[in-house]
């Protein structure tokens, strides 16, 4: 038996995400509701930045290791940095979640995303020099790098209650950000959510062929595919007329009018 790609998908989804489909554990339609809002919010809101990752899958089939749904969000080419930008719009999609749950209701389903967007914030401030209050000042250390890997911080109480301010301000920032994007494209989320509660499960393609849909954009691959076209159409009337003499030479020629030349003709009854 040969493996094909979706038994790859299967294995990477089993990892990255934890456990298998458990399709047997029965929500309320109150709750999968409100995980359509949530898986929604984050897929939308990474549409709408810059320096996001495409969404690839979103479902909210429930999962063995306990997530009720999730969105699948993978690079388009192997990276071994992040930038400043790349991180607050990853903080910005980690709240979106809870921030479309304010439209319904709030829930603890979006604790694991507070905790990766604090642990990014932290990060930025204690180890990566991107705060404006401490700026390139190293705050942090990694402890038991080949255990744990944990970061321990190498300052006084004071400062690191500062620190809890600015990774505060950078997670209410993100978070506001997310709510104001969300709700200015009520309409799609409301739309999309619908359609992922009927369906279950959408791909990274529908979901973005209705956003754009509803958002009026062109579709890039469309386009793409629009501009080689014409390019082929073109290097084939160039090649048509080139290889055959009497268009080459009716091109090669300027025609005998007026019009091509600026010549006017005179108006007789002038001299009258």
């Amino acid at each position: 038996q040969l493996v094909n790609q979706a038994d790859l998908f299967e294995a990477f989804e089993l990892v990255a995400v934890g456990g298998k489909e458990k399709k047997d554990r029965v929500m309320s339609d109150k709750e999968r509701k409100i995980v359509s809002y949530h898986e929604v919010g984050h897929a939308l809101v990474s549409a709408l930045q810059k320096n996001t990752e495409p969404v690839q899958k979103i479902t909210i089939v429930p999962r063995t290791m306990g997530a009720l749904g999730y969105t699948l969000q993978t690079p388009e080419e192997e990276k071994y940095l992040e930038t400043k930008d790349e991180l607050l719009a990853k903080i910005t999609t980690y709240m979106a979640g809870r921030a479309a749950e304010v439209f319904n209701s709030v829930t603890s389903g979006a604790a694991n995303d507070i905790e990766n967007a604090t642990k990014i914030a932290r990060a930025m401030v204690t180890m990566y020099g991107m705060s404006d209050k401490f700026g390139m000042m190293c705050l942090a250390t990694v402890q038991n790098q080949y255990l744990e890997g944990g970061a321990g911080l190498i300052c006084g109480e004071n400062t690191a209650s500062q620190i809890d301010d600015e990774v505060l301000s950078i997670i209410n920032s993100s978070y506001a950000e997310a709510m104001k994007l969300l709700d200015e494209n009520r309409e799609i989320l409301d739309s999309i959510s619908d359609y992922l509660y009927q369906k279950e499960t959408i791909t990274g393609k529908e979901f973005m062929k209705m956003f754009r849909d509803m958002k009026g954009l062109p579709d890039p691959d469309e386009e793409k595919d629009g501009e080689e076209s014409k390019e082929q159409e073109n290097a084939q009337n160039d090649e048509t007329s080139a290889a055959d003499p009497l268009l080459r030479n009716a091109t090669d020629q300027p025609a005998d009018t007026n019009e091509s030349s600026g010549y006017t003709a005179p108006d007789d009854t002038s001299n009258n």
